[in-house]
């Protein structure tokens, strides 16, 4: 269960994400790790992150929760290769965003039956789409989301 990305939890995310604060990313780790499903997925995998905006940023928030996710529960921690460099999907409006991501992940190394995508924050679920898609084409039966927050649905942007 993803909290409401609003005060206090948006803060929290964006220090973790922008200022690599690892006790906020270990308060949001501990809130997601509460929300494990019984029985747990099969296996973990984080949202991949473009090269360029990892150096940017200086690490991939999503692999770190997933990294400390699958430590604690024990999980496999599975990747994903992103195909497309498009832009940021901030300031894009929902429709933007799916095309913006379509066919931009491959699973290349075959994943058992249930996979948990990991985010700090799902906003139109464009991202979790397009690996749910890739990890469909790879064989997985079921994909659930795993995430820290979710953004409010703005009814102008649907």
């Amino acid at each position: 269960m993803a909290l409401r990305y609003a005060s206090p939890i948006n803060a929290l995310v964006r220090d973790f994400k922008f200022n690599a604060r690892p006790r906020a990313g270990m308060l949001l780790c501990e809130l997601m790790q509460d929300s494990l499903p019984s029985p747990p997925f099969d296996a973990i995998l984080p949202v991949p992150m473009t090269p360029e905006r990892a150096r940017d940023r200086g690490f991939n928030q999503a692999h770190w929760l997933a990294f400390e996710l699958a430590q604690r529960s024990g999980l496999p921690l599975l990747e994903a290769r992103r195909l497309k460099q498009g832009p940021s999907q901030r300031g894009l409006n929902r429709q933007a965003r799916f095309a913006n991501l379509a066919g931009a992940f491959v699973v290349e190394i075959p994943p058992p039956a249930y996979v948990a995508i990991v985010d700090d924050v799902v906003t139109t679920g464009a991202t979790a789409h397009a690996l749910a898609l890739a990890l469909r084409r790879a064989g997985v039966q079921r994909v659930d989301v795993w995430a820290a927050a979710r953004t409010p649905l703005v009814v102008d942007d649907v």
